[in-house]
Parts: structure tokens; sequence; C-alpha cells
């Protein structure tokens, strides 16, 4: 026909799973075209046929007037016959698959008021969802996403969910986790694996936590712990339970419920209230009237919206903010499967609020805060996984890597094309039963995205868990392997984050953190490097310190301490000083030094980490033993306040590097403690001069190599004063700081850096 013409347009990005082809549908049928729409790999593909004027003005809006949710990356236009008459949704063909699966997205406004409507169908329904809500990456089998390749798959629709299934006009209309009390999951209350006769299990379940007892529940990508976060004895009991002594503990509560907890600045209450519903870390409020054992020691509380209609529910039942915390015994993987809780759970939990929804993968919540101007993730997980993260522009034509990360705080990588998908947050390898879950979790993503790699990356120390996996996988494939040092990684996910390209040459790199494999066989964890994607050189570093009993240093921090203070004033003086020998009585001290000494079980260390466990050692702050990691360094951020003078830093040239040495820093210290200045000064005074130290040697490494450009990262600059410190003093020099956001500056960005590294040196 004159006039009219036939397109085939292919959608690339986050387009399956938002209900993109409704919107397709809905907008096809307005403008009067014929055609069809489909799921094809990672794209959606369209036939549409009509005016040549309706098919410019369809492809105008196919970006325009997307979901919500969707991410367009690419639209492509080509010719093509006129379809037939009329415009449908066909079912999904196949295709390589692609990195393009959207998170689990929080409840929308719409199904909340929904299930609180008297007259709706889905009246108090806890898997109440519609195409802009609902789970999504942790009921994914298999792509193209339709509900055959779902954990809904075993859930025939009625006739009422089909109809609305069924009608473009509907917001349900292709929404594959569509449910209702008649044909969806079903939830109950159980105890010692029997179903508790009730009427209403949720109503029941908020009775026991009312009463002080302790519930787990089946969330979206996982179990919870539950417990009322307002019962100092329910509190303590769920610790004691779970052998978790000063760990924080999230919340859980309503907007209105998490103002009165927390003081949530207009950002912060927009990204609480983000489709990812994150876990926020937030002041707390002095009068928030929660149960003292939350976060033991410090000033901010991991507080999170509910989520799922179930969390909902079961939040205005209880009356008030709730615990919510991983279904897990200490250090092991949250618990994803039924089975699996009844006994991984007993004795720590009084009852179960289950449902039989299958989980595809265990995702733990992400948690993120603001710091610095903009939000930054610290855990990567539901809700935010697996969203791709866009490779600098010049990585087009990369080839596909699979990095397999670090020891702690696990992720991996795959990179595809200009896009690279981080993987959510799967543990510390060093536990058996996470290592395994690593395993399951490659195998998972391999299949999910058929992915095949061409280079597989991983961090250069060899006994990693991921590091041996890595080279049993590149060897059983014939792939090269590439082996990335840990510090080189951290500044590389910082670079290529911030966009930064290979044609963009070197940038400075300010890695802190607690420990990770140097280049030359040592153990780094506070350095300055220069570098670009295929190669760094280390210019700077802390004064390294031995740490007597090696890993046992990491949890006892008076280890630390004595090396600190031995360094800096001698064995006779601190033997001599009353308060600082006091601080070591009834410590093995004699047979630490002689470890020291021989170099027995003692490796040299440069680690930030382990200074800010000394320094809080020093001022009370650490306990013998941590409990958890991060604990002594989380406990001297929050008791720092006020602005404050730095506390001096050597910095000198020893050889071809510059250490940045820290004696005069315990001098200060000692004074200050002699003259009983507070704490909250002195800690501020700390974090200021690490920051001044640090910036002094990066400003004068960007100058020689005439760069601009300064990279932030490494777990400790999750510390957002000493981040906020830093990024203010690079920025007073006319220096331009890279920080991580999307992805976490700890070691869960590892495998991101890996991969654009590996990626690099396998390019022209």
């Amino acid at each position: 026909m004159d006039g009219f013409a036939g397109e085939i347009i292919e959608i690339s990005g986050i387009v399956q799973g938002v209900g993109f082809r409704p919107f397709v549908y809905r907008l096809a049928l307005r403008l009067g075209l014929d055609g069809t729409v489909s799921n094809a790999g990672g794209r959606v593909l369209i036939h549409a046929g009509g005016p040549r004027a309706g098919l410019d003005a369809f492809a105008a809006a196919l970006t325009a007037e997307a979901p919500p949710l969707a991410r367009i990356e690419r639209v492509e236009r080509h010719p093509a016959a006129l379809p037939e008459p009329g415009f449908r949704i066909v079912e999904s063909g196949a295709g390589t698959v692609s990195i393009g699966v959207v998170p689990d997205v929080a409840t929308c406004p719409a199904c909340l008021a929904e299930i609180a409507d008297p007259k709706a169908r889905r009246l108090r329904y806890a898997f109440t969802n519609c195409t802009d809500c609902g789970p999504r990456f942790s009921i994914v089998a298999g792509l193209p996403y339709d509900r055959p390749a779902t954990t809904m798959a075993g859930f025939a629709m009625c006739p009422a969910c089909r109809a609305e299934y069924e009608n473009p006009a509907d917001r349900r209309f292709h929404a594959q986790p569509i449910a209702c009390p008649d044909c969806g999951p079903r939830l109950w209350l159980e105890r010692e694996g029997a179903e508790i006769a009730s009427s209403d299990p949720i109503l029941d379940a908020a009775e026991l936590l009312r009463a002080g007892g302790i519930l787990a529940v089946k969330g979206i990508g996982g179990f919870h712990i539950a417990c009322d976060a307002t019962n100092p004895e329910a509190v303590a009991l769920l610790r004691t339970r779970k052998h978790r002594p000063t760990k924080p503990l999230a919340v859980m509560a309503d907007l209105a419920t998490a103002h009165r907890l927390c003081v949530i600045n207009p950002d912060e209450e927009a990204a609480l209230q983000a489709p990812a519903a994150p876990i926020l870390l937030l002041p707390m409020r002095p009068d928030a009237g929660l149960a003292p054992g939350l976060a033991p020691g410090q000033s901010h509380l991991g507080l999170m919206l509910p989520y799922t209609p179930l969390h909902h529910l079961l939040l205005k039942a209880t009356g008030c903010p709730l615990v919510m915390t991983s279904g897990n015994r200490s250090s092991a993987p949250q618990i994803f499967r039924n089975e699996e809780a009844r006994t991984g759970l007993a004795g720590i939990v009084d009852a179960f609020l289950m449902h039989d929804r299958p989980i595809a993968r265990r995702l733990d919540d992400s948690v993120a805060r603001f710091a610095a101007g903009r939000l930054r993730v610290m855990r990567r997980g539901r809700g935010l996984a697996p969203l791709p993260l866009a490779l600098p522009e010049d990585f087009a034509d990369a080839p596909p890597v699979l990095a397999m990360g670090g020891e702690l705080k696990s992720a991996l990588c795959l990179t595809h094309g200009a896009r690279a998908l981080l993987s959510h947050h799967l543990g510390d390898l060093d536990e058996p039963a996470t290592g395994d879950a690593f395993e399951t979790a490659l195998a998972d993503y391999s299949a999910l995205f058929a992915h095949k790699p061409q280079v597989i990356a991983a961090d250069l120390h060899p006994d990693y868990r991921a590091s041996r996996l890595a080279a049993a996988l590149a060897e059983a494939r014939g792939l090269p392997l590439e082996s990335v040092q840990h510090h080189h990684a951290h500044i590389a996910a910082a670079m290529a984050e911030n966009g930064w390209r290979r044609a963009d040459g070197k940038v400075v790199g300010i890695a802190l953190d607690g420990l990770g494999l140097g280049e030359d066989g040592t153990v780094w964890g506070a350095e300055v490097l220069l570098c670009d994607y295929r190669e760094s050189r280390r210019i700077a570093c802390l004064s390294p310190i031995p740490l007597a009993g090696g890993d046992a240093a990491s949890r006892e921090p008076w280890r630390v301490l004595l090396a600190h203070l031995d360094r800096a004033f001698g064995r006779a003086a601190v033997d001599g000083d009353a308060h600082l020998a006091a601080l070591f009585a009834g410590k093995p001290v004699p047979t630490l030094r002689a470890m020291m000494d021989k170099g027995l079980n003692a490796p040299f260390a440069s680690s930030a980490g382990r200074l800010f466990d000394a320094v809080a050692a020093l001022l009370g702050l650490a306990p013998d033993r941590l409990s958890h990691e991060g604990e002594a360094a989380m406990a001297l951020e929050a008791v720092a306040a006020g602005d404050a003078a730095p506390y001096p830093f050597d910095i000198r040239t020893q050889g071809d590097l510059i250490e940045i040495d820290p004696a005069p820093l315990w001098r200060a210290l000692r004074a200050d403690l002699a003259a009983a200045r507070p704490f909250p000064e002195m800690s501020a005074a700390f974090h200021a001069g690490l920051a001044e130290a640090f910036v002094l040697v990066a400003a004068r490494a960007a100058e020689e190599a005439g760069t601009r450009a300064v990279a932030l990262s490494g777990g400790v600059f999750q510390n957002a004063r000493l981040l906020e410190e830093t990024a203010a003093r690079l920025g007073a020099r006319g220096l331009t700081p890279l920080i991580p956001a999307e992805v976490p500056a700890n070691d869960g960005g590892l495998a991101f850096g890996q991969a654009v590294v590996a990626a690099a040196r396998h390019m022209a």
C-alpha cells in the first residue's frame, strides 16, 4: 500500500520482566499499527506495519514512554514486509541470551492499595503483584522470561487471573508472576515441622512477635529472622541463639515509623522508596525507642521499608518495627529452601512463616548509604542484581570475560559486549557452605545468561578458593587466565564505573582495605598506585608492620596495636608507660614479640584496615577479639564528631617507594590520651590525618604523571567520614576523585575490576 511500510524493530537493554511487551501492544493499538511483539533472547523483537508517520511515532515512543523499570540501550529499525492485520503478543523466540534480566521490584502503590481494599479479590493476599512490581530475578529459571521459565510454572492461572493476564487494558497484562488466593502460592505458619491451624497466618505470626517470639519469614530471596525491634529481651535472645553478639541487625519499618527511628533527608527517603528498596544506613535518633542491642556502639541503623505484600501485612499486624536479619546460622549462607530452613534454623526461631513459591536463587538484601554526595552500594543483592553495568565506551569490542572475585564478600562478573553483569553478594568463601554456594552460582549465572567466556580472571592470590576454581576452569576449557593484583582490581573497578576509557591514560589510585596479596609477595592494604587498565605500579604505602599470628591479628586488634606501638616508641618505652602497658595485661606479649623478631607467622602488611583496628584498640573501642569483620573500624567511625586538625604522618622515600609512616600519629594519640582529649575529637583527627597523608602523596603522583584523576576504592572507603574527607581534600587541590557508587568499594566489586583489566589486556 502506498505510504505504508513494514519494519523489524529490535530493542536491547532491560526489556524483560518490566511489562515491555504489553506496553508495545498498547502503543501499537493506539497508533493503529499491525504486527507482533515477542522476547528473543535478551531483546524484544517487534514486527510492525502501518503508515510511515505512525511507525516513526511508534519508534520514538518506544523510548520516550517506556515502562519505568525498563532501560532502553538501543533501538534498531530494519525494513520488512507488511505484517498480518492486527497486533498481538506472540510466544518468545530463541536467541542468544544477553545480560538483561530485571531485579526483584518492591510492591507498587496500586498493589499495596489492592491488598487493603475490602472489595478486592486479593484483599490481604501476600503474593499480589503486577507488571510494575513483584518477584523477577528470584523466580527466573531460564530465559526468555515467560511463566514456564519461572518458579511460578507450577501454579496454573485461574479463569480470573487468566482474564487479567490476557487483557491489554489491565496492569497485569502478561505479568508472569500473576497470582491470587484461588490459584497462587499459599502462606502458612508452622512449628517443629507441623503446620499450625490458622485462619490468618500473618495475624498469628504477628501475635508471636508481639509476645517476644522469634520468627523465620520466607521472603523473595530467602529467609529472614524477625523479632520485635523494640523488645530488648527478644533482641538479646536472637543474638544468643544466632551466636551474633555485636554485629548490627537490620530493621524493617514503614516510612512513618522510619522517620521516628532515624534522621532521613529527602534523597534518603527516595532511596528507601525506590524499586530496589535496599537496606540504608541512616543516623539513629537518640529517642527512637529501639532495643539498645540492635547496633551496639554504632551511630547508624540499617533500615529498610517493607518491599513485599507479606512484609507490609506483617508489619501492620505487628504494629512495631521488626528486626529482619538474614535467615542463617552465623557465617553460613542465607537459607532459601523450606526444608533447609526447618533444619538450619531449628533452635533459633520459634516458628516459621512459610510459603510454597520456590526461590530460584538466594538473594541477600542490598545495603547502601549516602556518602560524598550520592548513594553508594555496600552490598549488591536483592533489588539491584542482576542490573548490568555499562563499560567505558572503548570496551565495546572487548572479549567476554568471566571474573571470579576474591575470598571475602565474593561476587562473580560476566562481561558481554559493552556491559558487565556483577552478581549478587555470595559471601565469604572461607566458609565451606558459602564456597559450595559460590560454585552453584557460577553454574547458575553461566547457564542462565548463556555466557561463553574467552578469558577468565582471578585474584593474584593463588590459594583463594575462587582463584583455584578459576585456574581449573581455564585449564579445562583451554582459556587464558589473567591474575589481577587485588588493589589494581579495586582501582580499575572505580575507573570503569566512572567511564574512564582505555584511551584516557593513567590515573592515580588510593586503595585502602584490609589485606591483599601484593605483586612483591608481601601483604598490601594501604597503597597509592599509578594505574591504567592493563597494569599498575605501586608508588606509596603505609609503613608495614608485622601481623603477629597472621590471620589472628585480623581478629584481635590488640596484636596490631602492640606492633604499631613497639615500632613507634620502642618496646622499653611501651613497657614503661603504665597506660600503654595496661592495654596488654594478661596477653602473651613476649611470645608475640619473639614471633615478630623471627618472622614466624608474622607477615609484614601495609594495611589501613588494621590501622583502624589498632587506633580503636588504643581508645578502648575494640574488644580483645572481634565478633565480625569491621567491628573496630565501625566503632571508631561512629564515635567521630566535629572538625579536628589532622593528626600528623611522616612521608619519606624508601628506595623507589614512598612510605606513609604513622609514628607521629601514635605520638599525638599518646599525648592526647594523657591530656584526656575527648574521643570524638581524637577519632575525627585520625580520619582527617589519614585522608590528608594519602591525598598529599596522591597529589604529588598525579602532578608527576600528568593526570588530574584519583580513584578511591577498597573496603576502608566504605567509611563515609574518611571518603568525604579524602574527596574534599582532592577537590581542594583541583583533582577529580573517581569513586565507586553502583559497584561496592569493598571486595564485592573486585570481580568487576578484574573483568575490565582482563578485557583490556586482550584488546588491541
